[in-house]
């Protein structure tokens, strides 16, 4: 397998993660080693994450981690124990309140954006392209791309400069997912913005905002 088509359809590329997800997920109930059904969640989440992003490594890259295979459960369990840590504490840090579910969701603005600012996005957002890549990948138009950013319709994170990325995970067909321009209304920072909406919501039963609002059209924020 290579990551052409990864590259070519990043829409694509979270089919594949979650569809290594279940399957991660499947086995993982099949073999009854793993009894919390939280757990077998996550490390279907977490599998189906780390096979998409392996799958956009160059071929060297791949090939430098072969010769790594006696100590990727070590890695593996360290990575895992990080991930841990750094969502908890993302978690007790995030102030949110909500309503009963089918009333919306009252969006607060995070505290303490310092962390967020002092870190690539990359590191932090997930998967970001700038306007040539979604032009020529995804059919978005820089004309249209920009009319999307000045009606507040779409997640754009600066970099650097006058430089702006956009986070992959909020386009639906080529398209943001219905909800956004209510976010960012009620929480006008991208960075915060988007850092609530692909973090697990307490008032959400953990769910991630972002992935709700790509499923449900229409989906109500309470904003």
């Amino acid at each position: 397998m290579t990551g052409t088509w990864n590259r070519i359809d990043p829409i694509r590329q979270i089919e594949f993660a979650n569809a290594v997800a279940v399957e991660i997920e499947r086995v993982l109930a099949r073999q009854g080693k793993v009894t919390n059904s939280d757990a077998v969640v996550a490390a279907g989440r977490v599998a189906g994450a780390v096979a998409a992003a392996v799958a956009l490594l160059a071929p060297t890259d791949i090939r430098a981690i072969d010769t790594m295979q006696e100590r990727l459960p070590g890695m593996a369990s360290r990575f895992v124990r990080i991930l841990a840590a750094e969502a908890t504490e993302r978690l007790t840090r995030t102030p949110l309140s909500t309503a009963h579910e089918g009333q919306g969701a009252d969006i607060q603005p995070l505290a303490g954006t310092g962390d967020l600012d002092a870190m690539r996005v990359e590191d932090w957002a997930g998967r970001v392209a700038g306007s040539t890549f979604l032009q020529e990948n995804l059919g978005i138009s820089r004309s249209t791309l920009h009319r999307w950013q000045r009606s507040g319709t779409v997640v754009a994170l600066r970099t650097g400069g006058r430089k702006h990325v956009f986070p992959l995970a909020q386009f639906v067909d080529g398209r943001p997912a219905p909800g956004i321009n209510e976010v960012l209304s009620a929480m006008p920072d991208p960075r915060r913005a988007w850092s609530w909406l692909v973090g697990p919501a307490p008032g959400l039963a953990g769910r991630i905002p972002i992935e709700m609002l790509k499923h449900v059209k229409g989906i109500s924020t309470g904003l």
